[in-house]
């Protein structure tokens, strides 16, 4: 890539992008529950919700966030236009499919160049109707595993990279091996190691599991600071720490994955003070770079995973 795009505001050059959230959602919801029962939302709630959250992490010094919401969370460029009109934040969108274990019906009997090209359009023609284009690529693997359906969008995914040059942000499980296969696969498809960042990965403390997807070339995504109920805080800063004393600090990249508003029913907000009691977009600035100075980590290798690794990923 050369510039990148971002939402409703033209495009910039990756050395413009300043210090970067790389997975954070301003809204998540359950699309086909929203468009039967809209009665069930308030849109004026949930864009309060995120332009709070916005403009707090941008008081902090952040100048740029990374939106990984696409179909199956509920991406809606409008509302990310409504957003980025009220706080003025750089905010970068992608594509892609999010699923655990199957396609939607629409998908039956078309091919994975078929959801290719999907991608592709988002990426050169604009997202939803609109001018905005896609910057990068998402996918997903979870519980279930590489299911046929999910292996078919990864799949997908190269081919729109290969096409585009975008590069490709995962979700995965860090317990059963996911990240490790998308991995895989992408490769195996011919896509460059050093344009796929694996998400999730800060939900384990194991470091040799970590340690071997980063040695293959990938960035490592530590991000997901705030939900305990995958991993205490505690774990992950250790975990951080002993990735950046191993030399691995130019393949990390640090966020909250924060939903301003998610409507799933295991984020019921009573269940928030017990699972997630810190959880918001800030939580870095309050938690872990502290923990990082207090450790003795420079200036220079802080600025490294939150500005220079974010720009290399787009460059």
């Amino acid at each position: 890539m050369g510039k990148i795009p971002l939402v409703g505001k033209g495009e910039i050059n990756p050395e413009d992008m300043g210090f970067t959230l790389m997975h954070e959602h301003l809204r998540v919801f359950s699309e086909a529950v929203r468009f039967q029962w809209p009665h069930l939302y308030n849109e004026e709630e949930e864009f309060r919700n995120a332009v709070n959250e916005v403009k707090n992490a941008m008081k902090r010094g952040v100048k740029t966030i990374v939106d990984p919401t696409v179909m199956g969370l509920g991406r809606d460029i409008k509302f990310m236009e409504k957003i980025v009109k009220e706080t003025g934040i750089n905010l970068i969108a992608g594509t892609g499919i999010y699923i655990y274990v199957d396609l939607p019906f629409y998908f039956l009997g078309r091919s994975v160049n078929e959801i290719a090209d999907l991608f592709i359009h988002d990426i050169k023609v604009g997202i939803q109707n609109t001018k905005n284009k896609a910057a990068f690529i998402k996918i997903a693997a979870d519980e279930p595993g590489i299911t046929p359906d999910v292996e078919k969008v990864i799949r997908a995914a190269a081919i729109a990279h290969k096409e585009t040059k975008v590069p490709i942000i995962t979700h995965s499980n860090a317990h059963n091996n996911t990240g490790m296969e998308q991995q895989r696969i992408l490769m195996e498809e011919g896509v460059d190691p050093g344009k796929i960042l694996v998400g999730h990965l800060g939900d384990t403390d194991n470091l040799e599991y970590i340690k071997k997807i980063a040695d293959k070339g990938s960035y490592v995504g530590l991000d997901r600071y705030g939900l305990d109920l995958f991993l205490p805080i505690e774990k992950r800063n250790e975990t951080l720490l002993k990735l950046i004393r191993e030399g691995y600090s130019d393949r990390l990249m640090i966020s909250q994955d924060y939903c301003c508003t998610i409507d799933w029913g295991t984020a019921k907000p009573e269940y928030k003070p017990k699972l997630a009691p810190k959880w918001n977009m800030t939580l870095i600035f309050d938690d872990v770079i502290p923990y990082l100075k207090k450790n003795g980590i420079s200036e220079e290798i802080i600025n490294k995973i939150f500005v220079e690794n974010p720009r290399r990923f787009f460059s």
